[in-house]
């Protein structure tokens, strides 16, 4: 029988996307306020592999991924998730939001994104909330499962990954945690 251990903290991640770049500003400013300080934000990438939220969003949807500085325990995912939703109402209009904050984390091993929605690759992780690996690191590089989203699975999302994953894994090694 194996000994049970905590797992390593990992590092919280946040998608971030809107068609309001004033207001990708102000969602990346309570992030902050509520994560502590940003250690790696991606160029702002088009968000066009769907139209999945168009409805809702409007056209000309932009995605920014952020990095925070301080490590998590994986086990605070369910309530990271559950206050990102709360601060989406906080700019919707008209029950509508204008910015969607998909937080999740890496390790060494994955990419974890938390969800409201449950599906057969997803696991329950209390409060509402399901997790999925979204990437496998395998060989020296992030790989999509079947079920990854096509721009989590395409080289400029994995490219973003693997950097992050070389922040974090620099953290673990320096004991900055």
């Amino acid at each position: 029988m194996g000994k049970a251990r905590q797992p390593a903290p990992v590092k919280l991640i946040t998608s971030i996307f809107t068609g309001d770049e004033t207001l990708l500003a102000v969602a990346r400013g309570a992030l902050v306020n509520r994560f502590g300080a940003i250690d790696y934000s991606s160029d702002l990438l088009c968000f066009d592999h769907t139209s999945y939220y168009a409805r809702e969003f409007g056209p000309g949807l932009m995605r920014q991924i952020v990095a925070f500085a301080d490590l998590i325990p994986a086990q605070r995912l369910a309530r990271v998730k559950r206050l990102t939703n709360q601060l989406e109402m906080t700019w919707a209009v008209e029950g509508r939001r204008r910015v969607n904050l998909d937080p999740g984390y890496v390790s060494l091993g994955k990419l974890v994104l938390a969800t409201t929605k449950d599906y057969s690759h997803r696991v329950y992780i209390g409060q509402g909330i399901y997790a999925e690996v979204t990437l496998k690191y395998d060989h020296g590089a992030f790989h999509p499962w079947e079920w990854t989203y096509p721009d989590y699975a395409s080289p400029p999302y994995l490219a973003i990954f693997a950097h992050i994953r070389q922040v974090y894994a620099a953290q673990l090694s320096s004991g900055r945690e």
